[in-house]
């Protein structure tokens, strides 16, 4: 082979080897993008702290009713304190006086978005002793003869007549309860009851008439429950006279029975 040959195939062959190379260059595929590039998210945002008391305390928290007591106190990681007993809403430090009348618990509440958190102190009042008792007043005894004098009341009668009047009844229903609390109170007494007239009539006639009329009235009572034994009668006719106007009011007021103590 000559020189001219040989160079002619070496060229030939170079051209089909770059023939061959461009073709291969062609048919390859592009590489594939790269994946997208993914974000991380954001970290979470920190748990809130929950509130937290320190300290809540009551200086002194013993004394006398009408003194003061000072709560102190500190709270941490709170939006909302408050004490009860109507102290109220408060801040984070701080002191109050209170001046409970008795024995009184406070608690403290504080809140906030990572929870809540309560304590309590007492504040112990101690009453005052009571006061001593009054000395009683000293007792005024009143004799039963005093007694009868004060609050018997006589009774009185029509002209000519020894029974009791509807005003007489009552009169001598209220001498019974107060012969009841005499005889009570002095098993010894006894009384008397005088039976009198107005003027007109003999004195005879007239001592007749006053021993109806204190008997009747002995009767009566007798019938409320009194002791026939404790109780006496004695008639002074026209004797003894209240008043001597020759009178229709004069007469009514001797026409009577009277009570007086028994000797």
């Amino acid at each position: 082979m000559n020189i001219r040959t040989l160079s002619a195939a070496v060229f030939a062959a170079t051209l089909l080897l770059a023939a061959a190379g461009c073709k291969k260059k062609v048919a390859a595929s592009a590489p594939p993008p790269p994946p997208p590039k993914v974000e991380e998210p954001p970290p979470p945002p920190p748990k809130p702290q929950p509130p937290r008391i320190d300290t809540f305390a009551a200086e002194p928290a013993t004394l006398e009713r009408g003194q003061s007591s000072t709560l102190r106190w500190t709270v941490a990681n709170a939006t909302n304190m408050s004490i009860d007993q109507g102290v109220g809403a408060i801040q984070a430090n701080g002191t109050r006086q209170v001046s409970p009348g008795n024995s009184t618990t406070y608690t403290l509440t504080a809140s906030g978005s990572g929870g809540m958190d309560t304590r309590s102190v007492t504040v112990t009042v101690n009453a005052p002793p009571p006061p001593p008792p009054p000395k009683p007043k000293p007792t005024v005894t009143i004799s039963s003869a005093d007694m009868l004098s004060r609050e018997a009341q006589d009774i009185y009668f029509d002209y000519d007549m020894s029974d009791l009047r509807a005003d007489a009844v009552r009169s001598a229903m209220a001498n019974a309860e107060l012969l009841k609390r005499i005889f009570a109170q002095d098993p010894n007494f006894s009384v008397l009851i005088e039976g009198h007239c107005d003027e007109r009539g003999s004195a005879e006639y007239n001592l007749g008439l006053g021993d109806r009329r204190a008997t009747s009235l002995k009767d009566y009572y007798v019938q409320q429950g009194l002791p026939a034994n404790r109780i006496r009668t004695i008639s002074y006719g026209k004797e003894r006279p209240q008043c001597t106007d020759a009178n229709e009011a004069c007469y009514q007021r001797n026409r009577r029975d009277h009570m007086s103590a028994g000797q």
